[in-house]
């Protein structure tokens, strides 16, 4: 293999993993607003939450009350729910853009790899949780809503939310790599 056959491969890597991130993200996201109804804090809180890295924290909290205090579990607010599925989406393109690196340089078979999807979604987790949501908090001054999103999103749900992003990361790419190799296939018998 050339350099610029292992430079083109790498970077159709990178882009099958930031796709994958993205339709990922939205999995996770739809977990994340699934658990947050059943805990009556309202479905798009998550969104509003996510938000709260740029913009005013009182639109999470709007969301929060109207589902525990009113019943009403869809506060949606345009605005903030947009800025908040922006910042998910493109934070889950980057984690899977870097996953999609990896794995291509993995030999791993089908069930292995979403495996390490999984299991890379745990480490994602860890980082955001540790590392990442307290470092952009302190960058923005966001505060706790985002240094400490984990504990009040619930770590479970958090750990949960982490490891299907990771788990659906992991199955697109092998999605993305069976179906390279069908089309590399049928190019080579004609």
């Amino acid at each position: 293999m050339t350099r610029t056959t292992r430079t083109t491969s790498l970077g159709r890597a990178v882009l099958t993993g930031a796709g994958a991130g993205v339709l990922a993200s939205l999995a996770m996201a739809m977990y994340a607003m699934v658990a947050s109804t059943a805990k009556d804090t309202g479905f798009f809180t998550p969104l509003y939450h996510i938000a709260s890295l740029v913009t005013d924290e009182a639109d999470m909290m709007t969301s929060m009350m109207a589902a525990q205090e009113g019943g009403d579990a869809v506060t949606f607010l345009a605005g903030p729910a947009l800025v908040g599925a922006m910042i998910h989406m493109t934070t889950g393109a980057m984690y899977g853009a870097l996953f999609g690196a990896v794995a291509s340089r993995l030999r791993l078979g089908a069930a292995a790899l979403a495996g390490a999807g999984a299991a890379y979604g745990f480490v994602v987790f860890v980082v955001s949780a540790f590392a990442g949501l307290p470092l952009a908090a302190a960058a923005t001054g966001a505060g706790d809503p985002i240094a400490n999103m984990a504990e009040m999103a619930g770590w479970g749900t958090f750990v949960v939310e982490h490891v299907l992003f990771g788990l659906v990361l992991g199955l697109l790419v092998v999605r993305a790599r069976a179906r390279s190799a069908v089309e590399l296939s049928a190019a080579a018998a004609h």
